[in-house]
């Protein structure tokens, strides 16, 4: 799994008008490639009256799914410009649509291009683009006498903490980055002199900052 990388955080929508011709860029989240061309479908369900809706998706840690379709413009100058703008904004498991409504006046290749670009530009910002970062689940143990010490060395540290639980002893689940995991147990058996049980748990994304 990728340490980190960029997508967007949910499904965004926007308009934009380039010589009477309307432009509504869509962009979501996706983790298959079933899941975009499902998306794809349903837009086309939905701006059915359309003149072209245009897409373009990237899927994968390495950029595997990639597909580009220009849905009746001129080869290259739809599908094309929207997964370079995917690429170029270094976004990855995201999908973008291009609906276009012609406006009666022909903007040309060079202009298609510009005109697909801009669309694809305003549906990821729409959007909203996000990091996620993979962090590793360590649950720590410990005795009473030393939770208010880990509390404090973690908030110090600026930790992500998750669910904490209290019976005979505290339990307390840590959320380093998964790249940091086995420096974090070594520093958490140094702060509490040894005296805490360490269980490492599942991997999962987290949007940075958040």
């Amino acid at each position: 799994m990728l340490a980190r990388y960029t997508t967007v955080r949910n499904y965004g929508s926007a308009e934009i008008v380039i010589k009477k011709s309307r432009f509504i860029g869509h962009a979501r989240p996706v983790e298959s490639e079933d899941e975009a061309v499902a998306f794809i479908e349903e837009l086309k369900k939905k701006y059915w009256n359309a003149t072209h809706n245009c897409s373009a998706y990237l899927i994968g840690e390495r950029d595997q799914f990639q597909k580009a379709l220009d849905d009746g413009e001129p080869s290259g100058t739809a599908g094309k410009p929207i997964l370079e703008v995917i690429k170029n904004r270094g976004l990855k498991n995201t999908v973008v649509v291009v609906t276009r409504y012609f406006g009666g006046i022909m903007l040309g290749a060079g202009g298609l291009v510009r005109a697909y670009t801009d669309g694809a530009v305003a549906g990821i910002d729409a959007a909203e683009p996000i990091v996620k970062v993979l962090h590793r689940e360590v649950s720590v143990d410990v005795d009473y006498t030393w939770y208010g010490k880990l509390e404090n060395e973690l908030r110090g540290r600026g930790y992500r903490v998750g669910e904490v639980s209290f019976t005979d002893r505290v339990r307390v689940q840590c959320l380093p980055e998964a790249g940091e995991a086995e420096q974090f147990q070594a520093w958490i058996t140094d702060v509490t002199q040894g005296q805490s049980l360490l269980e490492l748990g599942e991997e999962r994304y987290f949007i940075e900052g958040e």
